[in-house]
């Protein structure tokens, strides 16, 4: 089922997860019973994160190192057919530009539908720590409007390379957005004017990145709808659970801590995790009362903080 048709048929509190793939090497084991844990939530749909290859060193010894390429997390595509056909439960895999051609992303969409994925996120991704040579009979996609664009031009059966009766790919795409301003757009306008343009190229509904002070996302909302953005934006929300994270969040996700949770963790770090559960709990309750019924987690790769918070929200 499409995550539109998901979100319109929404009548009551619903949540769904995102979670990221092993590392190579890593046992399938672990990450099912991640998913396993999320069922009693009865998640609406789960994101299935992607990571593009990148630059590592291992030391040789003699003070040597040895450059190699290669993705620390694959599988992305592999992982959303397992959630599909053993849960049954829609999945939306995540699609980058950065790291991967267009013909890369054009077989990913073929995979997806052999599979019986409905749904993809778009993203730009993050810079590899190396330059990608590309052939030169392959092409890229710069931003996650080019994705947008091409994932369009598949529900019309347009291929890169033209065929006779091509079959017309009906995903659905998400994309997402900043509450706080992306930290690369020049101001909050400049942001939102890029989030209209993936709208207006077809995306379907929006995913905001992790905030936590709802203000900040129920201002981004009136502006995004003032500018005409029309499809559902579905807050995205994590719960903290160690006293590291006032560190690593704002440094890796850019955005910022409120000085209340800020304070209360810092006077009572080793009650990190209960005081994380409580934040999110009110969240989520707030976010309720004001009519949004879809609620995304960032689970990553630990849902017991989560689940925690759903139980004591009393949907378990």
């Amino acid at each position: 089922m499409k995550v539109k048709d998901i979100i319109g048929e929404t009548k009551n509190a619903a949540f769904s997860f995102e979670i990221v793939p092993p590392t190579r090497g890593r046992s399938l084991r672990h990450f099912v019973e991640i998913v396993e844990r999320l069922m009693p939530a009865n998640p609406k749909w789960i994101d299935v994160t992607a990571h593009a290859s990148n630059v590592h060193f291992k030391e040789n010894g003699e003070g040597s190192f040895r450059k190699f390429t290669f993705k620390k997390r694959p599988g992305t595509l592999g992982i959303c057919g397992v959630i599909q056909n053993r849960f049954q439960v829609d999945t939306v895999a995540h699609l980058l530009c950065l790291g991967f051609t267009r013909e890369e992303t054009e077989d990913a969409l073929i995979e997806l539908n052999y599979l019986g994925a409905e749904n993809v996120f778009l993203v730009r991704g993050d810079n590899p720590n190396y330059e990608k040579k590309y052939p030169n009979e392959k092409s890229f996609n710069n931003y996650a409007i080019d994705l947008v664009k091409q994932v369009v031009d598949l529900r019309h059966g347009r291929f890169l390379n033209e065929m006779s009766e091509p079959f017309e790919f009906d995903f659905c795409c998400g994309v997402a957005a900043y509450p706080e301003k992306h930290f690369e757009a020049a101001n909050f306008d400049v942001d939102l004017h890029h989030l209209k343009n993936k709208v207006d190229a077809g995306a379907d509904y929006i995913v905001t990145q992790m905030f936590f002070d709802n203000q900040s996302f129920y201002d981004f909302v009136a502006r995004a709808r003032k500018m005409g953005i029309g499809v559902p934006i579905v807050p995205g929300l994590k719960t903290i659970k160690s006293a590291a994270q006032l560190k690593s969040i704002p440094s890796t996700f850019h955005i910022a801590l409120p000085s209340q949770l800020v304070n209360e963790i810092q006077a009572s770090p080793n009650h990190c995790a209960e005081i994380g559960e409580r934040w999110t709990k009110n969240q989520v309750q707030d976010l309720l009362s004001k009519g949004h019924l879809n609620i995304h987690f960032y689970v990553m790769n630990d849902s017991s903080n989560v689940i925690q918070v759903i139980k004591s929200l009393g949907y378990l």
